[in-house]
Order: structure tokens, then C-alpha cells, then sequence
């Protein structure tokens, strides 16, 4: 495996966008990633580049999307492609977001998260994230609405 961080780029976004819908029930749109990229956000991925007869191919295993401004980073969207999932990439992927957002100067980190997201939650804390709140009715779900978990973690520049 040849792994790599590379910046999404508009071509990207229809490979973004099939592993958006395989994970998640209320995918982000087009438009959302679109904006994303237009304001100049940090949108980072970690691809694998391999090597076949003649011509390269990669496979986008994890995406993040960030914005730092005010001496903040908000981590918006991080997601792992189906085929690479419990092999640490998220992990490698939030790391990535959070150097970025301390050389760019941000002194906290805040993101939110659905509460029933056990998994992301304990990724998060092991990271040095810590629960500061909610925010009712955040996220749409199958029966209505789902709370969000707001965590932050200071930053160390």
C-alpha cells in the first residue's frame, strides 16, 4: 500500500460522493462538498496509489473536510471508505486535520457527532477530545431527529 494525503479536488467528487452515500443514511450533497471546496476549507484525503501496466490508479480511502479561522478548527465531515474501515485510517485522517489545524495556528478543535456513533465518539476521546454539550434535534435520522455530541480538544501549538 502507497498512501498518500492529497487535496480533493473538484474531479474528485464523484468517488467523495460514493462513499458519502454508502455511509452515511442523510449523505451530504454535491453542492455541500462543492462549497466546501469554493470557500477554500481543508479538504484532505488519504489516498492509496497503485501501480498498474502502464497507468496509476488510486483509491480514496478517507476523506475530512475542516474549516480553522479565529484560532478554531471545526471538524465537519470524516468518513472511511467501506474496504478500509478498522485499520486506524480515521485515526490517520483526524491526526492529519488536527496537524493542519495547529500549524494554521488554531489553539481548539470542536466537532459534533451523533451520540448513537459509539465508535467515532471513542476515536475521538482517545485523540483527547472531550464532551462539552448538545445540540438537540442536530441531525436528521430514520425516526425523526438525533441529537448531537459536541466535543473540543485545546491544541497545543
Amino acid at each position: 500500500m502507497n498512501v498518500t494525503f492529497k487535496s480533493i479536488l473538484e474531479s474528485d467528487l464523484d468517488s467523495i460522493l460514493a462513499i458519502e452515500n454508502e455511509s452515511h443514511i442523510h449523505p451530504w450533497p454535491r453542492g455541500v462538498f462543492r462549497d466546501c471546496l469554493r470557500v477554500s476549507y481543508v479538504c484532505d484525503m488519504l489516498v492509496d496509489s497503485q501501480s498498474g501496466e502502464g497507468s496509476a490508479a488510486e483509491t480514496i480511502i478517507v476523506y475530512g473536510i475542516m474549516s480553522v479561522a479565529a484560532g478554531e478548527a471545526h471538524i465537519f465531515n470524516v468518513c472511511v471508505s467501506a474496504d478500509f474501515r478498522r485499520q486506524g485510517f480515521g485515526e490517520k485522517m483526524l491526526s492529519h486535520l488536527l496537524a493542519v489545524a495547529k500549524n494554521k495556528n488554531a489553539e481548539a478543535a470542536f466537532l459534533e457527532v451523533r451520540p448513537s456513533n459509539l465508535t467515532a465518539i471513542s476515536l475521538y476521546e482517545k485523540l483527547g477530545f472531550e464532551i462539552v454539550g448538545r445540540r438537540k434535534d442536530y441531525y436528521p435520522a430514520p425516526s425523526g431527529r438525533e441529537d448531537a455530541v459536541i466535543m473540543t480538544m485545546k491544541l497545543d501549538c
